[in-house]
């Protein structure tokens, strides 16, 4: 993180599903894409526990926490609305 600011933005956004195998078509539909979202001035962690996807961000300032939470709202409706194709 850019040492030059006077504070870090930590979070956590946790996305829960019906089942593990949601979630697990979730975690594979956004894990290609992990290491786009990832910048000097944020870090996305995503991990897998019971029927949650957890994501752990770590940003260096305000701008760059918001385009991290646009990108997994992004990314959580595209998820979404394919599910809602397959049934």
């Amino acid at each position: 993180m850019n040492q030059n600011n006077p504070f870090t933005i930590k979070a956590t956004v946790e996305l829960k599903f019906i089942d593990s195998k949601t979630r697990d078509i979730s975690y594979n539909s956004f894990l290609p894409e992990l290491d786009k979202l990832n910048t000097k001035r944020s870090k996305i962690k995503m991990e897998k526990e019971e029927n949650l996807l957890i994501f752990h961000i770590e940003s260096s300032d305000i701008t760059a926490f918001r385009a991290s939470i646009s990108d997994i709202i992004g990314f959580s409706r595209i998820v979404e609305n394919s599910l809602g194709l397959c049934e």
